[in-house]
């Protein structure tokens, strides 16, 4: 049974810097590919940052330059770290992963994601 556990959230100053991690289990983690979304209050849920299986990225406009996503295959770990955090980055991350290879046009998409991890809490205050 595929489980992803994310842990990192918390709250900090804008400016600041924080590193979500996602600790994946129960599947072949080097055959899916995987991404951070991201919801806020009365917001839909949008990518953040995902890597394919070969280590392709994409990112979304919101985070080029501040954020980046990494993974560690023997720990079988998900990383995103976000520095020059703003205030509307405040939301609910969260990690997700799916099976196989996707085109990075559609990496960001949350609807290509079988499986998610329940979030952990980012909060920027100004």
């Amino acid at each position: 049974q595929v489980q992803l556990v994310e842990s990192g959230g918390g709250s900090v100053q804008s400016g600041g810097s924080l590193s979500l991690s996602c600790a994946a289990l129960g599947y072949t983690y080097n055959n899916y590919y995987m991404g951070w979304f991201r919801q806020a209050p009365g917001k839909e849920r949008e990518g953040v940052a995902a890597i394919n299986r070969d280590g392709t990225t994409a990112y979304a406009d919101s985070g080029k330059g501040r954020f980046t996503i990494s993974r560690d295959s023997a720990k079988n770990t998900l990383y995103l770290r976000m520095n020059s955090l703003r205030p509307e980055d405040t939301a609910m991350y969260y990690c997700a992963t799916n099976p196989g290879y996707s085109s990075a046009d559609y990496l960001l998409r949350p609807d290509i994601y079988t499986y998610w991890g329940q979030g952990t809490q980012v909060t920027v205050s100004s």
